[in-house]
Protein backbone atom coordinates (compact mmCIF):
# COMPACT_ATOMS: atom_id res chain seq x y z
CA UNK A 1 0.00 0.00 0.00
CA UNK A 2 1.21 3.49 -0.69
CA UNK A 3 0.97 5.65 2.17
CA UNK A 4 0.59 9.57 1.22
CA UNK A 5 1.13 12.67 3.21
CA UNK A 6 -2.54 14.10 3.73
CA UNK A 7 -1.05 17.54 5.45
CA UNK A 8 1.61 18.30 7.63
CA UNK A 9 0.03 18.35 11.08
CA UNK A 10 1.54 17.86 14.99
CA UNK A 11 0.38 14.62 16.72
CA UNK A 12 -0.27 17.09 20.12
CA UNK A 13 -3.38 18.17 18.15
CA UNK A 14 -4.90 14.99 17.48
CA UNK A 15 -4.17 14.94 21.32
CA UNK A 16 -6.42 17.68 21.41
CA UNK A 17 -8.71 16.74 19.10
CA UNK A 18 -9.19 13.78 20.43
CA UNK A 19 -9.99 15.12 23.96
CA UNK A 20 -12.32 17.67 22.90
CA UNK A 21 -14.13 14.22 21.37
CA UNK A 22 -14.20 12.39 24.23
CA UNK A 23 -15.61 15.74 26.43
CA UNK A 24 -18.57 15.36 24.42
CA UNK A 25 -19.27 11.62 24.57
CA UNK A 26 -17.76 10.18 28.17
CA UNK A 27 -19.15 12.50 31.54
CA UNK A 28 -16.00 10.77 33.24
CA UNK A 29 -13.49 12.26 31.21
CA UNK A 30 -11.44 15.19 32.81
CA UNK A 31 -8.94 16.92 32.52
CA UNK A 32 -5.89 18.38 34.51
CA UNK A 33 -3.08 20.37 33.02
CA UNK A 34 0.24 21.58 34.43
CA UNK A 35 -0.20 25.29 33.17
CA UNK A 36 0.69 24.28 29.68
CA UNK A 37 -2.93 24.37 28.20
CA UNK A 38 -2.17 26.01 24.88
CA UNK A 39 0.78 23.96 23.93
CA UNK A 40 -1.21 20.36 24.89
CA UNK A 41 -4.20 21.78 22.56
CA UNK A 42 -6.69 21.29 25.57
CA UNK A 43 -7.89 24.13 25.30
CA UNK A 44 -10.85 23.56 23.85
CA UNK A 45 -12.20 21.11 26.28
CA UNK A 46 -11.20 23.51 28.85
CA UNK A 47 -14.21 25.83 27.04
CA UNK A 48 -16.32 23.13 26.64
CA UNK A 49 -16.29 21.69 29.76
CA UNK A 50 -14.63 24.35 32.29
CA UNK A 51 -16.40 22.30 35.25
CA UNK A 52 -13.79 19.23 34.06
CA UNK A 53 -10.94 20.70 33.65
CA UNK A 54 -8.22 21.56 36.27
CA UNK A 55 -5.57 23.95 35.60
CA UNK A 56 -3.11 22.96 38.65
CA UNK A 57 -0.23 25.51 37.54
CA UNK A 58 3.41 24.41 37.85
CA UNK A 59 2.84 21.86 40.48
CA UNK A 60 3.15 17.98 38.32
CA UNK A 61 3.76 16.22 41.48
CA UNK A 62 0.11 17.67 42.78
CA UNK A 63 -1.32 16.65 39.37
CA UNK A 64 -0.98 13.25 39.72
CA UNK A 65 -1.66 12.96 43.07
CA UNK A 66 -4.97 14.48 41.94
CA UNK A 67 -5.43 12.68 39.51
CA UNK A 68 -5.27 9.61 41.04
CA UNK A 69 -7.54 10.16 43.41
CA UNK A 70 -9.92 11.34 40.95
CA UNK A 71 -10.04 7.89 39.73
CA UNK A 72 -11.40 6.43 42.97
CA UNK A 73 -14.58 8.76 42.43
CA UNK A 74 -14.96 6.49 38.77
CA UNK A 75 -13.20 9.40 36.57
CA UNK A 76 -11.04 8.80 34.07
CA UNK A 77 -8.18 12.06 34.38
CA UNK A 78 -6.24 12.57 31.65
CA UNK A 79 -2.85 14.66 32.82
CA UNK A 80 -1.07 16.79 29.85
CA UNK A 81 2.30 18.57 30.52
CA UNK A 82 5.49 18.19 28.22
CA UNK A 83 7.19 14.50 28.31
CA UNK A 84 9.74 15.14 30.35
CA UNK A 85 7.54 16.84 33.20
CA UNK A 86 5.01 13.87 32.58
CA UNK A 87 7.67 11.45 34.06
CA UNK A 88 10.95 12.43 34.66
CA UNK A 89 9.88 15.21 37.49
CA UNK A 90 6.96 13.23 38.83
CA UNK A 91 8.37 9.65 38.44
CA UNK A 92 7.75 8.59 41.97
CA UNK A 93 4.61 9.72 42.22
CA UNK A 94 3.58 8.16 39.13
CA UNK A 95 5.30 4.87 40.64
CA UNK A 96 3.85 5.12 43.96
CA UNK A 97 0.20 6.53 42.91
CA UNK A 98 -0.49 5.44 39.96
CA UNK A 99 1.28 1.89 38.93
CA UNK A 100 1.58 0.81 41.95
CA UNK A 101 -1.58 1.51 43.02
CA UNK A 102 -2.98 0.23 39.87
CA UNK A 103 -5.13 3.20 39.21
CA UNK A 104 -7.13 4.10 35.84
CA UNK A 105 -5.00 7.37 35.10
CA UNK A 106 -3.98 8.62 31.49
CA UNK A 107 -0.61 10.38 31.30
CA UNK A 108 -0.60 12.46 28.47
CA UNK A 109 3.05 13.74 27.42
CA UNK A 110 3.49 16.14 24.73
CA UNK A 111 7.12 17.55 23.23
CA UNK A 112 8.94 14.00 23.64
CA UNK A 113 12.41 13.44 22.23
CA UNK A 114 14.96 15.75 20.17
CA UNK A 115 11.88 17.25 17.92
CA UNK A 116 11.06 20.06 20.88
CA UNK A 117 13.79 21.65 19.14
CA UNK A 118 15.00 25.06 20.42
CA UNK A 119 14.30 24.83 23.49
CA UNK A 120 17.15 22.68 24.42
CA UNK A 121 18.43 19.32 26.58
CA UNK A 122 16.49 20.20 29.80
CA UNK A 123 13.46 20.32 28.05
CA UNK A 124 13.92 17.30 25.81
CA UNK A 125 13.69 13.92 27.36
CA UNK A 126 15.32 10.73 25.40
CA UNK A 127 14.27 8.11 28.60
CA UNK A 128 10.96 8.17 28.71
CA UNK A 129 9.89 5.04 27.50
CA UNK A 130 12.57 2.94 29.21
CA UNK A 131 11.05 5.00 32.62
CA UNK A 132 7.33 4.19 31.84
CA UNK A 133 7.82 0.77 30.16
CA UNK A 134 9.68 -0.87 33.20
CA UNK A 135 6.35 0.27 35.51
CA UNK A 136 4.48 -2.87 36.12
CA UNK A 137 0.93 -2.44 35.02
CA UNK A 138 2.05 0.75 32.88
CA UNK A 139 0.69 0.95 28.64
CA UNK A 140 3.28 2.78 27.03
CA UNK A 141 2.13 3.77 23.73
CA UNK A 142 3.99 6.37 20.87
CA UNK A 143 1.87 7.60 18.45
CA UNK A 144 3.25 8.62 14.46
CA UNK A 145 0.93 11.21 13.11
CA UNK A 146 -2.19 13.61 13.92
CA UNK A 147 -4.32 10.56 12.86
CA UNK A 148 -3.26 8.17 14.80
CA UNK A 149 -3.02 10.09 18.14
CA UNK A 150 -6.62 11.28 17.91
CA UNK A 151 -7.28 7.52 17.86
CA UNK A 152 -5.06 6.52 20.26
CA UNK A 153 -6.52 9.41 22.79
CA UNK A 154 -10.11 8.03 22.41
CA UNK A 155 -8.98 4.26 22.79
CA UNK A 156 -7.49 4.58 26.05
CA UNK A 157 -10.11 6.45 27.07
CA UNK A 158 -11.82 2.85 27.02
CA UNK A 159 -8.67 1.01 28.25
CA UNK A 160 -9.20 -0.13 32.38
CA UNK A 161 -5.75 1.05 33.79
CA UNK A 162 -2.49 3.34 33.63
CA UNK A 163 -1.46 4.73 30.47
CA UNK A 164 1.69 6.87 29.01
CA UNK A 165 0.30 8.09 25.96
CA UNK A 166 3.88 9.79 24.16
CA UNK A 167 3.20 12.59 21.06
CA UNK A 168 5.40 15.50 20.06
CA UNK A 169 5.35 19.28 18.94
CA UNK A 170 6.15 19.45 15.38
CA UNK A 171 3.83 19.44 12.51
CA UNK A 172 5.27 15.79 10.68
CA UNK A 173 3.52 13.52 7.87
CA UNK A 174 -0.39 12.92 8.64
CA UNK A 175 -0.62 9.55 6.53
CA UNK A 176 -2.59 6.69 8.70
CA UNK A 177 -6.42 6.53 7.66
CA UNK A 178 -8.44 9.35 9.42
CA UNK A 179 -11.34 7.57 11.74
CA UNK A 180 -8.99 4.82 12.12
CA UNK A 181 -9.34 2.27 14.49
CA UNK A 182 -6.75 1.94 17.39
CA UNK A 183 -5.97 -1.43 19.14
CA UNK A 184 -4.30 -1.24 21.87
CA UNK A 185 -0.61 -4.12 21.43
CA UNK A 186 -1.32 -4.55 18.37
CA UNK A 187 1.35 -3.52 15.25
CA UNK A 188 0.50 -2.21 12.05
CA UNK A 189 1.76 -3.91 9.16
CA UNK A 190 2.52 -0.71 6.86
CA UNK A 191 4.29 -2.37 3.91
CA UNK A 192 5.54 -6.23 3.30
CA UNK A 193 9.02 -6.74 2.37
CA UNK A 194 11.11 -9.64 2.28
CA UNK A 195 14.92 -8.52 2.93
CA UNK A 196 15.32 -6.69 6.04
CA UNK A 197 12.42 -5.62 8.82
CA UNK A 198 12.11 -1.92 9.70
CA UNK A 199 10.09 -1.88 13.44
CA UNK A 200 9.49 1.79 14.21
CA UNK A 201 7.28 4.43 16.32
CA UNK A 202 6.57 7.50 16.53
CA UNK A 203 7.90 10.08 14.37
CA UNK A 204 10.24 7.63 12.70
CA UNK A 205 7.32 5.62 11.01
CA UNK A 206 7.18 7.82 8.16
CA UNK A 207 10.65 8.42 8.18
CA UNK A 208 11.16 3.97 7.79
CA UNK A 209 8.30 4.16 4.92
CA UNK A 210 10.44 7.06 3.00
CA UNK A 211 13.65 4.84 3.63
CA UNK A 212 11.89 1.91 1.85
CA UNK A 213 11.32 3.43 -0.71
CA UNK A 214 15.35 4.79 -1.55
CA UNK A 215 15.82 1.10 -0.59
CA UNK A 216 13.52 -0.20 -3.21
CA UNK A 217 14.87 1.67 -5.80
CA UNK A 218 18.24 0.20 -4.89
CA UNK A 219 16.90 -3.77 -5.29
CA UNK A 220 16.26 -3.97 -1.32
CA UNK A 221 12.65 -5.15 -0.31
CA UNK A 222 11.77 -3.44 3.28
CA UNK A 223 9.22 -4.99 5.53
CA UNK A 224 7.75 -1.40 7.73
CA UNK A 225 5.76 -2.61 10.82
CA UNK A 226 4.52 0.52 13.10
CA UNK A 227 4.99 -0.41 17.26
CA UNK A 228 2.67 2.23 18.32
CA UNK A 229 2.31 0.13 21.47
CA UNK A 230 5.80 -0.11 23.18
CA UNK A 231 4.21 -2.13 25.83
CA UNK A 232 2.40 -4.49 25.95
CA UNK A 233 4.65 -5.05 22.60
CA UNK A 234 3.08 -7.51 19.54
CA UNK A 235 5.46 -10.29 19.88
CA UNK A 236 4.16 -12.25 17.58
CA UNK A 237 4.34 -9.77 14.53
CA UNK A 238 8.23 -9.32 15.33
CA UNK A 239 8.93 -12.76 14.90
CA UNK A 240 6.62 -13.04 11.98
CA UNK A 241 8.44 -10.91 10.11
CA UNK A 242 12.17 -11.39 11.52
CA UNK A 243 11.90 -15.50 10.35
CA UNK A 244 11.01 -13.79 6.92
CA UNK A 245 13.71 -11.48 6.14
CA UNK A 246 16.41 -12.76 8.58
CA UNK A 247 17.49 -9.27 10.03
CA UNK A 248 15.70 -6.45 11.73
CA UNK A 249 16.24 -2.60 12.22
CA UNK A 250 14.14 -0.59 15.35
CA UNK A 251 13.81 3.40 14.85
CA UNK A 252 12.79 5.67 17.49
CA UNK A 253 13.20 9.18 18.74
CA UNK A 254 14.45 8.19 22.06
CA UNK A 255 17.95 6.61 23.50
CA UNK A 256 18.75 3.20 22.48
CA UNK A 257 19.11 2.38 26.00
CA UNK A 258 15.26 1.05 27.34
CA UNK A 259 13.64 1.74 24.03
CA UNK A 260 11.54 0.05 21.22
CA UNK A 261 15.12 -1.20 20.35
CA UNK A 262 16.10 -2.75 23.31
CA UNK A 263 12.37 -4.16 23.98
CA UNK A 264 12.53 -5.99 20.35
CA UNK A 265 15.64 -6.71 20.94
CA UNK A 266 14.11 -9.32 24.56
CA UNK A 267 12.10 -10.49 22.38
CA UNK A 268 14.44 -11.75 19.46
CA UNK A 269 16.70 -12.89 22.01
CA UNK A 270 14.35 -15.18 23.82
CA UNK A 271 12.28 -16.15 20.32
CA UNK A 272 14.21 -15.71 16.90
CA UNK A 273 18.04 -14.80 17.64
CA UNK A 274 17.80 -12.39 15.18
CA UNK A 275 20.01 -9.49 13.63
CA UNK A 276 19.60 -6.30 14.87
CA UNK A 277 20.63 -2.44 14.16
CA UNK A 278 19.88 0.27 16.07
CA UNK A 279 18.22 4.06 15.09
CA UNK A 280 18.30 6.08 17.89
CA UNK A 281 20.31 8.59 19.91
CA UNK A 282 23.61 7.12 21.47
CA UNK A 283 22.96 7.56 24.94
CA UNK A 284 23.46 11.51 25.19
CA UNK A 285 21.23 14.31 25.92
CA UNK A 286 19.90 16.85 23.34
CA UNK A 287 20.76 20.36 22.49
CA UNK A 288 19.03 23.43 21.02
CA UNK A 289 18.71 23.20 17.22
CA UNK A 290 15.46 23.10 14.84
CA UNK A 291 14.18 19.73 14.95
CA UNK A 292 15.01 18.92 11.35
CA UNK A 293 18.88 19.62 12.20
CA UNK A 294 19.06 17.56 15.03
CA UNK A 295 16.90 14.93 13.90
CA UNK A 296 19.83 14.56 10.86
CA UNK A 297 22.83 15.36 13.92
CA UNK A 298 21.48 12.42 15.66
CA UNK A 299 21.02 9.71 13.09
CA UNK A 300 16.55 10.00 13.36
CA UNK A 301 15.65 10.07 9.83
CA UNK A 302 15.24 7.88 6.56
CA UNK A 303 18.72 8.54 5.39
CA UNK A 304 20.34 6.37 9.35
CA UNK A 305 17.37 3.79 8.52
CA UNK A 306 18.40 3.30 5.28
CA UNK A 307 22.56 2.57 6.54
CA UNK A 308 21.28 0.79 9.20
CA UNK A 309 19.70 -1.73 7.23
CA UNK A 310 22.30 -2.01 4.73
CA UNK A 311 24.66 -3.01 7.77
CA UNK A 312 22.49 -5.43 9.41
CA UNK A 313 21.53 -6.72 5.65
CA UNK A 314 25.56 -7.61 5.49
CA UNK A 315 25.28 -9.75 8.67
CA UNK A 316 22.46 -11.98 7.78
Amino acid sequence: MKYTDTGKKDTRSGFGAGLTELGKTNKNVVALCADLTGSLKMDEFKANHPERFFQVGIAEANMIGMAAGMTIGGKIPFTGTFANFSTGRVYDQIRQSVAYSGKNVKICASHAGVTLGEDGATHQILEDIGLMKMLPGMTVINTCDYNQTKAATLAIAEHDGPVYLRFGRPKVANFTPENGTFEIGKAVMLQEGTDVTIVATGHLVWEALQAAGTLQEQGISAEVINIHTIKPLDDEAIITSAKKTGCVVTAEEHNYLGGLGESVARVLAQQHPTPQEFVATQDTFGESGTPDQLMDKYGLNANAIVKASKKVLDRK
